[in-house]
Protein backbone atom coordinates (compact mmCIF):
# COMPACT_ATOMS: atom_id res chain seq x y z
CA UNK A 1 0.00 0.00 0.00
CA UNK A 2 1.13 3.55 -0.73
CA UNK A 3 0.36 6.46 1.58
CA UNK A 4 0.62 9.81 -0.17
CA UNK A 5 2.39 12.49 1.83
CA UNK A 6 -0.57 14.88 2.03
CA UNK A 7 -2.77 12.20 3.62
CA UNK A 8 -0.03 10.95 5.94
CA UNK A 9 0.85 14.49 7.04
CA UNK A 10 -2.78 15.37 7.77
CA UNK A 11 -3.16 12.17 9.81
CA UNK A 12 0.07 12.95 11.67
CA UNK A 13 -1.11 16.49 12.42
CA UNK A 14 -4.32 15.17 13.99
CA UNK A 15 -2.31 12.78 16.14
CA UNK A 16 -0.04 15.61 17.26
CA UNK A 17 -3.10 17.77 18.03
CA UNK A 18 -4.39 14.96 20.24
CA UNK A 19 -1.03 14.77 22.00
CA UNK A 20 -1.10 18.56 22.45
CA UNK A 21 -4.46 18.52 24.24
CA UNK A 22 -3.22 15.65 26.37
CA UNK A 23 -0.13 17.67 27.31
CA UNK A 24 -2.35 20.62 28.23
CA UNK A 25 -4.47 18.36 30.42
CA UNK A 26 -1.52 16.82 32.22
CA UNK A 27 0.46 20.05 32.61
CA UNK A 28 1.14 21.00 36.24
CA UNK A 29 -1.67 22.97 37.88
CA UNK A 30 -1.65 25.12 41.01
CA UNK A 31 -2.84 23.11 43.99
CA UNK A 32 -3.63 20.27 41.55
CA UNK A 33 -6.96 21.88 40.62
CA UNK A 34 -7.80 21.61 36.92
CA UNK A 35 -9.69 24.47 35.25
CA UNK A 36 -8.32 23.85 31.73
CA UNK A 37 -10.50 23.05 28.70
CA UNK A 38 -9.26 22.04 25.24
CA UNK A 39 -10.59 21.66 21.70
CA UNK A 40 -9.24 20.56 18.34
CA UNK A 41 -10.83 22.60 15.56
CA UNK A 42 -10.90 21.96 11.82
CA UNK A 43 -13.14 22.31 8.77
CA UNK A 44 -16.09 24.68 8.90
CA UNK A 45 -15.49 25.46 12.57
CA UNK A 46 -11.92 26.52 11.79
CA UNK A 47 -13.25 28.68 8.96
CA UNK A 48 -15.71 30.29 11.39
CA UNK A 49 -12.83 31.12 13.74
CA UNK A 50 -10.92 32.83 10.91
CA UNK A 51 -14.09 34.72 9.89
CA UNK A 52 -14.60 35.90 13.48
CA UNK A 53 -11.00 37.04 13.64
CA UNK A 54 -11.57 39.15 10.52
CA UNK A 55 -14.79 40.52 12.01
CA UNK A 56 -12.91 41.57 15.15
CA UNK A 57 -10.27 43.24 12.96
CA UNK A 58 -12.88 45.22 11.04
CA UNK A 59 -10.21 47.37 9.39
CA UNK A 60 -9.05 48.80 12.73
CA UNK A 61 -5.34 49.53 12.45
CA UNK A 62 -4.83 48.66 16.14
CA UNK A 63 -6.28 45.19 15.53
CA UNK A 64 -4.32 44.30 12.39
CA UNK A 65 -3.01 41.12 14.06
CA UNK A 66 -6.47 39.55 13.92
CA UNK A 67 -6.55 39.81 10.12
CA UNK A 68 -2.94 38.68 9.73
CA UNK A 69 -3.44 35.70 12.07
CA UNK A 70 -6.71 34.74 10.36
CA UNK A 71 -4.66 34.03 7.23
CA UNK A 72 -2.54 31.63 9.29
CA UNK A 73 -5.69 29.87 10.50
CA UNK A 74 -6.88 29.56 6.89
CA UNK A 75 -3.59 27.90 5.91
CA UNK A 76 -3.49 25.55 8.93
CA UNK A 77 -4.90 22.05 9.02
CA UNK A 78 -5.99 22.21 12.68
CA UNK A 79 -6.22 24.65 15.54
CA UNK A 80 -5.82 23.58 19.14
CA UNK A 81 -7.70 25.83 21.56
CA UNK A 82 -6.82 25.89 25.24
CA UNK A 83 -8.98 27.82 27.69
CA UNK A 84 -9.41 28.30 31.40
CA UNK A 85 -12.66 28.72 33.32
CA UNK A 86 -12.83 31.26 36.12
CA UNK A 87 -12.38 29.05 39.14
CA UNK A 88 -10.57 30.81 41.99
CA UNK A 89 -8.48 28.26 43.79
CA UNK A 90 -6.96 30.32 46.60
CA UNK A 91 -5.90 29.73 49.31
CA UNK A 92 -8.66 32.19 50.11
CA UNK A 93 -6.28 34.74 51.63
CA UNK A 94 -3.30 34.51 49.24
CA UNK A 95 -3.67 38.12 47.92
CA UNK A 96 -1.68 37.21 44.78
CA UNK A 97 -4.24 38.98 42.61
CA UNK A 98 -4.06 42.10 44.75
CA UNK A 99 -7.41 41.62 46.44
CA UNK A 100 -8.11 40.76 50.06
CA UNK A 101 -9.59 37.35 49.21
CA UNK A 102 -11.07 35.31 46.37
CA UNK A 103 -14.57 36.65 46.98
CA UNK A 104 -13.42 40.26 46.57
CA UNK A 105 -11.55 39.38 43.37
CA UNK A 106 -14.57 37.59 41.91
CA UNK A 107 -16.82 40.54 42.79
CA UNK A 108 -14.40 42.89 41.01
CA UNK A 109 -14.22 40.61 37.95
CA UNK A 110 -10.52 39.89 38.41
CA UNK A 111 -9.35 36.44 37.30
CA UNK A 112 -7.55 34.10 39.65
CA UNK A 113 -3.85 34.47 38.91
CA UNK A 114 -3.40 30.73 39.46
CA UNK A 115 -5.90 29.97 36.66
CA UNK A 116 -4.09 32.33 34.28
CA UNK A 117 -0.71 30.81 35.19
CA UNK A 118 -2.12 27.33 34.65
CA UNK A 119 -3.37 28.38 31.20
CA UNK A 120 0.11 29.57 30.26
CA UNK A 121 1.69 26.35 31.48
CA UNK A 122 -0.85 24.24 29.57
CA UNK A 123 -0.39 26.26 26.36
CA UNK A 124 3.41 26.04 26.58
CA UNK A 125 3.20 22.28 27.19
CA UNK A 126 1.04 21.90 24.08
CA UNK A 127 3.43 23.99 21.97
CA UNK A 128 6.36 21.93 23.22
CA UNK A 129 4.66 18.72 22.10
CA UNK A 130 4.12 20.16 18.62
CA UNK A 131 7.73 21.32 18.44
CA UNK A 132 9.04 17.96 19.62
CA UNK A 133 7.19 16.37 16.72
CA UNK A 134 8.55 18.92 14.23
CA UNK A 135 5.11 20.40 13.64
CA UNK A 136 4.97 24.11 12.92
CA UNK A 137 2.91 26.00 15.47
CA UNK A 138 2.39 29.46 16.94
CA UNK A 139 0.61 30.51 20.12
CA UNK A 140 -2.01 33.19 19.29
CA UNK A 141 -4.25 35.17 21.61
CA UNK A 142 -6.17 36.39 18.55
CA UNK A 143 -7.49 32.90 17.88
CA UNK A 144 -8.44 32.56 21.54
CA UNK A 145 -10.52 35.72 21.44
CA UNK A 146 -12.40 34.50 18.36
CA UNK A 147 -13.02 31.08 19.95
CA UNK A 148 -14.27 32.82 23.07
CA UNK A 149 -16.61 35.08 21.06
CA UNK A 150 -18.01 32.07 19.17
CA UNK A 151 -18.58 30.18 22.45
CA UNK A 152 -17.07 27.03 20.98
CA UNK A 153 -16.42 25.67 24.47
CA UNK A 154 -20.16 25.91 25.24
CA UNK A 155 -19.35 27.22 28.72
CA UNK A 156 -18.05 30.47 30.10
CA UNK A 157 -14.31 30.67 29.77
CA UNK A 158 -12.11 33.34 31.27
CA UNK A 159 -9.31 33.35 28.72
CA UNK A 160 -8.25 31.30 25.71
CA UNK A 161 -5.29 30.79 23.40
CA UNK A 162 -5.23 29.15 20.00
CA UNK A 163 -2.40 27.18 18.46
CA UNK A 164 -2.63 26.59 14.70
CA UNK A 165 -0.55 23.71 13.40
CA UNK A 166 0.73 22.80 9.96
CA UNK A 167 3.32 20.69 8.18
CA UNK A 168 4.73 22.46 5.16
CA UNK A 169 8.17 22.93 3.66
CA UNK A 170 8.48 26.32 5.39
CA UNK A 171 6.63 27.50 8.47
CA UNK A 172 3.60 29.58 7.52
CA UNK A 173 3.70 31.37 10.89
CA UNK A 174 6.80 33.43 10.16
CA UNK A 175 7.42 36.04 7.50
CA UNK A 176 3.73 36.89 7.79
Amino acid sequence: MIYKSDTAEKDALLEVAKLMVTAARTAPKARGIDAILTLIIDGADKDAVADEMRRIYGGDEDRFRFDRDASCVDASEYVVAIAVVDKPIGPLLCNACGFENCGAAVKAGVPCCFNISDLGTAACSACAVASHHWVDNRLMYTIGKAVQNLRLFETDIRMCYGIPISATGKSIYYDR
